[in-house]
């Protein structure tokens, strides 16, 4: 699983910029830089984690002025010998300079190998190092924050604690069948049953938590429906703030889908500005109202604008049939024109529609061409898909599918526990389970995990990472 070989790549992008970083880990990373490096000292030499000046040379050629760091294993990010060569950051300069280091010593790095070596030298768990790779492409504030704390260890420290819990009781039955003169069991599963039902508890929370989670990193798949000629382009024009789509009088301009990503209060929204719904003739069109349809059914939020200028008809009743029990929030837009339509005129046609459907589906009046009421929209965004103060200090996010499914495998060996209690099985049953259990749980660290899915979780890094 571990190659001792010494790799090198580039660490910065591949765009011309100020700086460039080539790094370069492993045994030999020291000799290979002392082929390559022209200056006052021997780095090979000097103290760890100190930076010197100097040229990157090539036989007798000159490829550039450089700025090197020398940092001596262990105290590194992958627990080995680094150097990091700070050149120039044209991307040919930059090139030639990892193109040298090639040449004297190191071999490429694979996708994600330092941080796989860091994993793999105890430098972190595999939370830990799954949270680098969602450092980097975090979109927004919640993203960041949830990745550095997992990143500081919030997921690996809830984890153990778990796990703590679980083998305790798993070795005491263990023991206890081993030596059953000298330990009983009698009345432990009543015992065992209250410690499994707190676990259960806490892994379900951790659970829910990557509903939040998911949002954080992947963003709200938000679509944006109504009747032509509602306002939708005009909102996703004003959320954008840019002329994202046409906006005319003419109903229909919208026959394909319109997708955005907008930032509002920290979160991303994926939105789709969709066909108006309607009955058309129109082949194009109808395709787009379709499309919208299919949308509605995968969104985590629906925005159904209304226009207040216009009596509702046949369109918004459709409309309301595809909003019911979904997470939805309805736009009275056009408030600055003569309204005929009132947040009463509306909850009692969609009573009429759908039932206890629209029950809770929060309205709003806005003018999306005026502005008007879009500050109100985005702070109930945030309050419908953030309940409460988002705290990065004490709650623990899960935001990595791979995750979410072990700990749904750990709840379900829990469950089985608790059911093996009250049937009254042998204790020995308990036993099996609470490894699963435990097992499960150490695939999230890294703990219990093969090196074929290690070989997968880090090919989806980036190169130099």
């Amino acid at each position: 699983m571990y190659s001792k070989e010494t790799i090198a790549a580039i660490s910065t992008g591949m765009s011309n910029s100020g700086i460039g970083i080539v790094r370069i880990s492993g045994e030999e990373a020291f000799q290979v830089i002392d082929k390559i490096y022209k200056g006052k000292e021997v780095l090979s030499k000097v103290q760890s984690h100190t930076i010197h000046y100097g040229y990157i040379v090539d036989g007798k050629e000159t490829i550039d002025e450089v700025l090197v760091s020398i940092m001596r294993a262990p105290r590194t990010f992958t627990g080995e010998d680094t150097v990091e060569i700070n050149c120039h950051g044209g991307v040919y300069v930059v090139k030639r300079v990892l193109d040298t280091v090639l040449r004297n010593g190191a071999r490429p790095a694979e996708p994600g190998e330092f941080t796989k070596r860091a994993f793999l030298n105890g430098k972190m768990d595999l939370s830990q190092a799954e949270a680098v790779i969602d450092v980097i492409t975090a979109k927004n504030e919640y993203a960041l924050k949830s990745s550095m704390s997992q990143l500081k260890g919030s997921v690996k420290k809830k984890i153990e604690e778990i796990r703590k819990q679980i083998i305790y009781h798993t070795a005491f039955i263990e023991t206890a069948l081993d030596d059953p003169e000298h330990i009983s069991v009698d009345g432990y599963g009543e015992q065992l049953e209250g410690v499994v039902e707190t676990l259960s508890e806490e892994l379900k929370d951790l659970i829910d938590s990557s509903e939040n989670g998911r949002i954080m990193k992947e963003g709200i798949q938000t679509v944006i429906l109504g009747k032509p000629n509602a306002g939708k382009s005009s909102l996703l024009n004003v959320l954008s703030g840019r002329e994202r789509a046409i906006v005319t009088d003419i109903e229909g301009t919208t026959r394909d889908v319109l997708e955005e990503q907008i930032q509002i209060q920290g979160l991303n929204l994926n939105v789709i500005d969709t066909a108006g719904i309607r009955e058309t003739e129109d082949k194009v069109e109808k395709i787009g109202v379709d499309k919208a349809k299919e949308y509605a059914e995968q969104a985590d939020l629906i925005i159904y604008v209304v226009d207040a200028s216009r009596e509702l008809d046949e369109n918004d009743i459709e409309i309301m049939k595809i909003i019911a029990g979904k997470k939805a929030v309805i736009l009275l837009n056009k408030m600055d024109l003569n309204v005929l339509i009132s947040k009463e005129n509306l909850e009692q046609q969609l009573q009429k529609e759908i039932g206890g459907a629209c029950k809770n589906i929060p309205m709003i009046e806005i003018s999306a061409k005026e502005e008007q009421g879009i500050r109100d929209f985005e702070n109930l965004l945030k309050k419908m898909f953030l309940q409460g103060e988002i705290s990065f200090n004490d709650e623990v996010y899960i935001t990595n599918m791979r995750q979410k499914s072990a700990l749904q495998d750990a709840y379900n060996s829990l469950k089985k526990v608790k059911e093996s209690i009250e049937m009254g099985m042998p204790e020995d049953f308990y036993s099996i389970d609470l490894m699963d259990a435990y097992e499960a749980l150490g695939s999230i660290t890294g703990e219990t995990i093969g090196e074929d899915l290690v070989n997968e979780i880090f090919s989806k890094f980036c190169m130099g990472k």
